[in-house]
């Protein structure tokens, strides 16, 4: 049961100043759904069966993780990062068999930030092998004949994903820029990376990004997905989420620990495109509640939904941007549509159990370009309850949001 329903009036929604604490909480947010995530036993690199699992959920906590520590200077965060880290990679650097580089699954590379980061923090070696893995198997990755990323070889032949922006690129930017001292041509890489798929998926009405593309000058033993168009490529609609993992990236790569070097070639391209749909996304939120439907390209369509982890996301890019100073917000136009999509997650799709620890609901469990990309596909797969691609998401949010 949700225990935070509100009516604030909307003068309090923007006003300027906001304490540390939401109003409805009783703790941080961030810290308490951070403290319940490790309560569940969530995001330490093993699955439900208790075996190693590389995966890109437990990624994005790793991001929460290290910003909580760097925020609090409590070291249980530290240390659920490193020992869930540890049950992944071998004290000889050797990654467990969960992590499987022939499949080319740019997912796998979502925990390769805390690669570096412990390597950075410790000294050990062993965390500089598993990265170096991981740059391996960059330099491996398939591409399409523009040379963006196939998303994975060997089941989206030709198809390149918003997603895999944000799973792949903040670890081949941080690689580049820490362990290669700089390296100018992964830079352009990048650069290249974004500029491509932005060009190829970038949607007119909304002014945001559709999930993917295929790339139609393949070689013809590829036969393009139902969902590609004639022209173009792209699939046809915006998905939250998608569109969430892509904000992401450019605000981590724009601002903060793991940014781009400031006046590159790159940097310059992403701010562009930060500054671009920032205000974009800030456009379409839904005015009433303030969150974002699941397919942004069918807003108010019958069985369109306000979805959790996507809301999550923009709070958390839209904040970044403005406090940053990386998007102009001269009205406060950016940072009050995302303090509203905030207290809408609070107010619905946040609860706390009888141990308080908290739960966050209204998580789609997947969103794939796997099948035929419809409308009916996005807005009928499970929701699911405390899905780390929510929580996390949410723990990044309201660390963002504690800032104001």
């Amino acid at each position: 049961m949700v225990l935070f329903k509100t009516s604030f009036a909307l003068e309090f929604l923007c006003i300027t100043a906001r304490a540390l604490v939401h109003p409805l909480a009783t703790q941080p947010f961030s810290t308490w759904m951070a403290d319940s995530i490790i309560a569940r036993g969530q995001g330490h690199n093993l699955d439900s069966s208790g075996k190693p699992t590389v995966s890109y959920e437990h990624g994005v906590f790793h991001q929460a993780l290290r910003a909580l520590y760097a925020s609090t200077g409590d070291a249980k965060y530290y240390d659920y990062l490193k020992s869930g880290i540890d049950n992944v990679v071998f004290s000889t650097g050797a990654l467990a068999s969960a992590y499987n580089q022939s499949l080319h699954s740019l997912d796998d590379l979502r925990i390769g930030p805390s690669f570096i980061y412990l390597y950075q923090s410790t000294n050990d070696t062993k965390y500089l092998q598993a990265a170096q893995t991981f740059r391996i198997h960059i330099d491996g990755q398939p591409r399409n004949t523009q040379g963006g990323f196939w998303h994975r070889g060997t089941k989206y032949f030709e198809q390149s994903w918003l997603d895999g922006l944000y799973m792949a690129q903040p670890f081949y930017a941080l690689y580049a820029r820490d362990i290669e001292a700089n390296n100018a041509t992964a830079f352009a890489d990048i650069e290249h990376q974004f500029s491509l798929i932005y060009s190829k998926t970038f949607e007119n009405t909304t002014k945001l990004l559709r999930h993917g593309y295929f790339d139609l000058n393949s070689p013809s033993t590829y036969t393009p997905p139902i969902w590609a168009d004639s022209i173009t490529g792209s699939c046809p609609h915006v998905w939250d989420r998608a569109q969430g993992w892509y904000s992401m990236a450019l605000a981590d790569l724009l601002v903060g620990p793991d940014a781009l070097p400031n006046g590159t070639s790159a940097y310059n391209t992403l701010l562009q495109q930060f500054q671009q749909l920032i205000p974009a996304i800030a456009a379409n939120a839904d005015p009433v509640t303030g969150g974002w439907w699941i397919v942004l390209t069918a807003v108010g369509r019958t069985g369109n939904y306000i979805e959790s982890s996507g809301t999550s996301m923009f709070v958390y890019s839209l904040l970044k941007a403005v406090t940053s100073g990386r998007v102009s917000d001269p009205d406060n136009v950016i940072r009050n549509a995302a303090i509203k999509a905030y207290d809408w997650l609070v107010s619905n799709v946040i609860s706390v159990n009888d141990d308080n620890t908290l739960n966050m609901d209204k998580i789609v469990i997947v969103g794939s370009l796997d099948q035929d990309g419809s409308f009916e596909y996005y807005t009928k797969q499970k929701i699911n309850l405390n899905d780390l691609k929510g929580t996390a998401a949410f723990v990044l949010a309201s660390l963002e949001y504690e800032k104001l």
